[in-house]
């Protein structure tokens, strides 16, 4: 636990992650923390990282001794290459160092084992995963555990993008596009359905890069959930009756994106009508009035919340947690169980 009278001494390490700049402007913007400074082990991306004006006049830390051993650093954010960095965010939790790790992760083995090493030593990790912080989507969640939706049964999340043909598989992972944004779905719908699915079935398909014939571009993988208990841990887990998430995923969506999140109930449905991000409306249909909202269906005006607030958000209960004034928002069971879910989903692990 550390003190809630001194601000949190954070190092980011890493530059490469696209989420990097908005999380040093929030790491800069909040008076809970002191951004001690930036560690980029590659030269060549310290360089281009250094033309961005978020990190004009940081400190830039030659070694990542320097930090690792240094006691009065608590935490490391992890911006290093998009699921290519575990190896960076292993050494800070073997050096005893809280995360906020982005994601997603490459290397499973080396992930679980942060998560029994973080679980030994009190440590937090906290996945990048800013949906979690939308206020669209908490408004969604928190309608199902209240039982306005009745009995979850199916989730779709679509969170396609525009990828320029000769960026499409330039730096190649398992999975490719779904790699790199399934999991943001895949978050959101083992929260709400608080279970390890029973089975993921993935197609992942070239349909629009003939250059690179192993890169997918264009994807779907559906999680199937069977009958259990509801209520695990900190999550909603209001699926107890089985269910199914459908997530499809493709790079070549023409701009603007139209990224849109989907649940139903036996009760209702709420959709986050596109684009969700900053997901200012749902659409809210309900077989009965029930929570404020009448019968029928009724679009609900929330809170912008685009990556300049949940960024802030994520930040905020991520030092909330160290200092010991909240439970994680996520605990690591979570974490570990969206990080599984997507290996399965790529080939790494058995679906």
């Amino acid at each position: 636990m550390t003190s809630t009278t001194q601000k949190l001494r954070v190092v980011v390490y890493g530059t490469a992650h696209s989420h990097a700049p908005g999380k040093v402007r929030a790491l800069l913007d909040s008076p809970a923390v002191e951004l001690v400074g930036v560690c980029e082990p590659d030269t060549a991306q310290r360089e281009r990282a250094a033309g961005n004006p978020v990190y004009a006049r940081q400190r830039w830390i030659e070694s990542a001794q320097e930090f690792l051993g240094d006691p009065s650093v608590a935490a490391v954010c992890v911006e290093g290459a998009e699921g290519k960095c575990a190896a960076l965010a292993r050494e800070c939790i073997a050096a005893g160092k809280h995360i906020w790790y982005d994601k997603p992760v490459g290397d499973f083995e080396a992930f679980r084992w942060m998560t029994e090493t973080a679980r030994e030593r009190r440590l937090h990790i906290q996945m990048g995963y800013m949906l979690r912080y939308s206020t669209a989507f908490q408004r969604v969640a928190e309608w199902l555990r209240q039982g306005l939706l009745g009995e979850l049964f199916a989730v779709r999340g679509h969170m396609s993008r525009f990828d320029a043909p000769a960026a499409r598989g330039r730096d190649p992972v398992p999975g490719g596009i779904a790699f790199q944004l399934a999991p943001h779905m895949m978050d959101q719908a083992l929260w709400l359905f608080g279970a390890r699915p029973k089975k993921v079935t993935s197609f992942l398909r070239n349909d629009a890069t003939p250059a690179l014939p192993e890169h997918a571009d264009n994807t779907l993988v559906v999680l199937e959930f069977g009958r259990a208990a509801a209520g695990a841990g900190n999550r909603p887990g209001v699926g107890g009756g089985g269910g199914m998430a459908m997530i499809d995923i493709a790079a070549m969506e023409a701009s603007p994106a139209t990224r849109r999140f989907e649940v139903y109930g036996t009760k209702g449905s709420a959709i986050v009508v596109e684009p969700f991000e900053p997901g200012t409306r749902i659409r809210l249909a309900l077989e009965e009035a029930g929570g404020g909202y009448a019968r029928g269906e009724q679009l609900v005006e929330v809170e912008a919340a685009p990556r300049g607030v949940t960024f802030p958000r994520e930040l905020a209960s991520f030092v909330a947690t160290i200092r010991g004034e909240q439970a994680p928002d996520r605990s690591l069971d979570h974490e570990l169980l969206v990080e599984e879910t997507l290996h399965r989903a790529i080939g790494n692990l058995p679906a």
